[in-house]
């Protein structure tokens, strides 16, 4: 096969000898990627906004979700690469689009963990109701940074264990909560019912609209979910791994989005969800189970310490797959012998002191000023996928497009779709003032690397795309 740019690219090597990651470890990262503080925090905005219809919009979101996951998956078995759809935007879409959808990712990875950072010190608060959040936050990033500078198999495992907590917490939280509605326990088991689905204003309280304005914070709860692509390039066998973690993504968005929102809701009126806190442990302590709550608190955390864990996992292999395309500044290309981008990663470990910093100036405003820059990043990631992915096809022949291991189904009509919705929400954005700040501060970031891109010479430095190159084991 011939690459885009005219540079034969070797197909990618069939063993994987220093891979570091498992089968089970992409499986649970896949897994974790889909519950964090999106789910655990975040819903309760997306509540406040649409009511009970916020069913429909993380149905809607997971379809996007999935399609966006099935494109990457094409490519990421067709071609298993370090720097992810960095590569494959930049192989299909051009040198330009390659540059900033890999910074775009950097940044979206860097707002998501500012947001989770300042989740984990807003729960700390249920403990320790007078503590500065900073504290915690400071505390946060040393736990972390740790485990991703220590080495891929150490993240892999990390991640396994944090995964394990949270799903299972999740799965009981679900179960308890049909308990709780099947036999009236608690001691406010007379609020509980599927009618509060109905009532307090209908299953549409704030119209389409509120329907609409909610699609921001859901959008932001499945940020992250494309994580999938770069762990699997650090996978033994992407050809296996990457497939089966991605087939899973419309029973987990089923399961632990549907099923626990809907539990949410029928356990408690939609209005009395305030957002102080997690409404997982709201629903708890509203009902008295006060056990239940202190519990599913210390599960909200480790769900903010994975998501952490995982977003700087990703934004130090796609920055260090940028570097050796000579699209990002070549210190960061180097690893060591056992795989972990130690340059690259310090840097955002020290970029995300910013977050300390915001945590002890803005404690109250700062979560919903990042998960709205953070919704900007990722959908606009989601889309250089989507479209590198459509790209890619059109630079197939009959028989390439026949050999594909893991083919997009439903193509191109379920793409469509997925590109449409995501356009639609940069129209949201658009026309809600209060994402205003969010939707500059973005258009800033693509108009500041697309600058930097063209000043520093990043034309001409570019090298041409090959595959076999860009392999994890060509270090």
């Amino acid at each position: 096969m011939v690459s885009p740019t005219g540079t034969a690219a070797a197909a990618p090597p069939t063993e994987f000898k220093r891979r570091g990651l498992k089968a089970r470890h992409i499986h649970f990262i896949a897994l974790g990627s889909a519950i964090g503080t999106g789910l655990f925090y975040g819903s309760a905005g997306a509540i406040q906004a649409a009511g009970p219809s916020v069913l429909l919009v993380y149905l809607l979101g997971g379809a996007v979700v999935y399609f966006m996951l099935r494109a990457l998956g094409e490519m990421s078995v067709h071609h298993p690469v370090r720097g992810s759809f960095a590569v494959y935007t930049r192989a299909h879409l051009g040198g330009w689009a390659g540059y900033i959808t890999g910074w775009m990712f950097a940044f979206e990875m860097l707002i998501v963990c500012l947001a989770d950072l300042t989740a984990i010190g807003i729960y700390m608060k249920f403990w320790f109701p007078d503590s500065p959040q900073w504290i915690w936050v400071a505390a946060t990033l040393l736990i972390v940074g740790g485990a991703n500078l220590a080495s891929v198999r150490w993240f892999g495992e990390l991640e396994f264990i944090f995964t394990i907590i949270k799903v299972t917490a999740v799965v009981a939280m679900i179960l308890g909560g049909a308990a709780i509605l099947a036999f009236g326990l608690g001691t406010s088991s007379e609020v509980s019912g599927i009618s509060n689905l109905w009532e307090h204003g209908g299953f549409f309280p704030n119209g389409v609209g509120g329907m609409i304005a909610a699609f921001i914070l859901v959008l932001f709860a499945f940020g992250g979910t494309e994580i999938i692509g770069v762990a699997g390039s650090e996978a033994e066998n992407p050809a296996k791994a990457i497939p089966k973690a991605v087939n899973t993504v419309p029973v987990r968005i089923l399961l632990f989005y549907v099923g626990a929102i809907l539990v949410i809701l029928a356990l408690n009126p939609w209005p009395s969800i305030t957002g102080e806190e997690s409404p997982f442990v709201q629903i708890f302590d509203t009902l008295g189970v006060n056990w239940a709550a202190a519990l599913l608190n210390a599960v909200v955390i480790t769900a903010a310490l994975s998501a952490i864990n995982a977003d700087l996992f990703g934004a130090g292999r796609v920055l260090t797959g940028l570097a050796k395309e000579n699209l990002a500044p070549k210190a960061m290309g180097k690893v060591t012998k056992s795989g972990v981008p130690v340059m690259t990663t310090a840097i955002l470990l020290i970029v995300l002191v910013a977050g300390v910093i915001l945590n002890a100036v803005l404690p109250e405003e700062v979560f919903v000023i990042v998960a709205s820059l953070a919704t900007f990043a990722t959908v606009y990631v989601w889309l250089m996928i989507l479209l590198a992915q459509v790209a890619s096809r059109r630079h197939m022949d009959a028989a390439e497009v026949k050999s594909l291991k893991f083919p997009v189904p439903l193509f191109p009509y379920g793409q469509y779709f997925a590109i449409a919705f995501i356009i639609f929400t940069f129209g949201i954005m658009m026309w809600f003032s209060n994402y205003h700040l969010a939707l500059g501060v973005g258009v800033g970031f693509l108009v500041l690397m697309t600058v930097l891109y063209f000043a520093t010479g990043r034309p001409k430095a570019i090298a041409p795309v090959n595959y076999e190159e860009l392999d994890p084991l060509k270090d």
